[in-house]
């Protein structure tokens, strides 16, 4: 797999074409923000004629638009002064801090404790549910620059990783209500298999079979779905995700994928028949943003193909508030119109993807329509899932507001109270 970051992507721009005005861009971006693609995106996935208003493109390389106007401004006066690249981290470095790089207080209110010491690297985000960031798999095979977590990519101060997976096996044995295990990062499928075994062999243990379900949150099979197919051990990670199977495990594939584009190459199909093969599921998952998704055709297109190809759509999320936010946001009363619009559109088997839902401090609060009770129009909203488990199913209301685009946007309305913390306020603050 040939990796392009930095100048590099700067020359694969170049090469096909690009303005030097882009390019002058793409060197201001990618100085504060990671970008980072592979030969597969750039000549399986990007349609080169329709750059640079391709959705594949949009997603994987910068644009000026990613970042607020002023800091944009500023960073560009220094790389046109030629500022010296100490200059120039510094700057960026304060640039990031801007841009709320943990969002919905996932370096605090997820933390566990473990013998009196936080565990970096785990996070016990539900009750069921804990997710692992393997120290190997902090990175992914192309980044896409919507992600949320896009801070793990740049420098290592607060990076959230965990070093040895003894340390998971012992915080599992003592916390017997953890059912869900989520491999995260990053993306653990950029670990060769050898080492994503030995995170999971030991979750196979019979003291550990409280542990029912394993999930590996991937883009793999979008960005490099030989991983599945081709890799020289390919054939070995669908063994061990059978091996998981056989084991009595369910074994949860959590995909990621964006645009319909991504299900259309013969790798990609034959990768996911492969993954399906092992008794694992697929489920695939995306933010609705706009320059890529921000349409209900793409939605519907998207969910029929994955269940023709065997996969289950699972959740449309709203863009996080971080990062490149500014560019990718989608007001929440147009990101519910495109949802149900979508939904008309297909049978019911695609309709198990739930949306739009945003992923809050409080936990997943879904947008589940725009009713006009007595008089007054509102967002109905309702906790799929929380940190409290007591609040799961809780519903309320919010004015209806056509400006607003996450949680602390909103007002509560007909008496109801939005269960939100400091934490989805926290875009406000910056």
């Amino acid at each position: 797999m040939k990796l392009y970051v930095g100048e590099r992507l700067e020359e694969i721009a170049r090469g096909r074409g690009l303005p030097d005005d882009y390019l002058r861009d793409l060197r201001v971006v990618s100085s504060v923000l990671p970008f980072r693609v592979n030969e597969y995106v750039i000549d399986e996935l990007i349609d080169w004629s329709a750059a640079p208003d391709d959705p594949i493109f949009r997603l994987t390389f910068p644009h000026r638009d990613m970042l607020p106007t002023e800091v944009f401004a500023s960073i560009a006066g220094l790389h046109d002064a030629g500022a010296s690249r100490e200059v120039l981290n510094k700057a960026a470095a304060q640039a990031r801090a801007e841009l709320n790089p943990h969002p919905g207080g996932q370096l605090e209110a997820n933390v566990p404790v473990l013998h009196g010491r936080p565990v970096l690297g785990l996070q016990h985000k539900y009750r069921e549910t804990v997710l692992v960031f393997p120290s190997q798999g902090q990175t992914c095979h192309a980044y896409c620059g919507y992600c949320f977590r896009w801070a793990q990519f740049v420098g290592s101060e607060t990076r959230q990783a965990l070093s040895t997976p003894a340390t998971l096996e012992t915080y599992l044995r003592e916390h017997p209500e953890v059912t869900d295990v989520l491999f995260t990062g990053g993306d653990p499928m950029i670990m060769r298999t050898a080492v994503l075994r030995r995170w999971v062999d030991p979750l196979l243990a019979p003291d550990l079979e409280h542990v029912a379900t394993l999930r590996f949150g991937t883009k793999a099979l979008s960005y490099w779905p030989a991983r599945f197919t081709e890799d020289a051990d390919s054939d070995d990670l669908l063994r061990l995700l059978e091996q998981c199977t056989a084991a009595g495990r369910h074994v949860a594939v959590m995909a990621h994928f964006s645009h319909p584009r991504e299900l259309q190459t013969a790798t990609v199909q034959r990768a996911l028949a492969r993954v399906r093969e092992t008794g694992a599921v697929v489920r695939a998952q995306a933010p609705l943003v706009a320059h890529v998704n921000d349409n209900a055709a793409a939605w519907a297109e998207l969910w029929q193909q994955l269940v023709g190809l065997g996969a289950i759509p699972y959740y449309m999320f709203v863009e996080r508030d971080t990062g490149a936010r500014n560019y990718f946001e989608v007001p929440l009363a147009r990101a519910l119109d495109i949802y149900v619009d979508a939904i008309a559109r297909v049978s019911g088997l695609a309709r198990t993807a739930r949306g739009p839902v945003m992923s809050t401090h409080i936990g997943k609060v879904l947008i589940d329509g725009a009713p006009t009770i007595l008089g007054t129009k509102v967002f109905a909203l309702r906790l799929l899932q929380a940190r409290d488990p007591n609040l799961v199913g809780d519903q309320f209301f919010a004015r209806y507001d056509p400006t607003a685009h996450w949680l602390g946007d909103l007002e509560p309305a007909l008496g109801t109270k939005i269960p939100c913390s400091a934490g989805d306020f926290a875009d406000a603050a910056t």
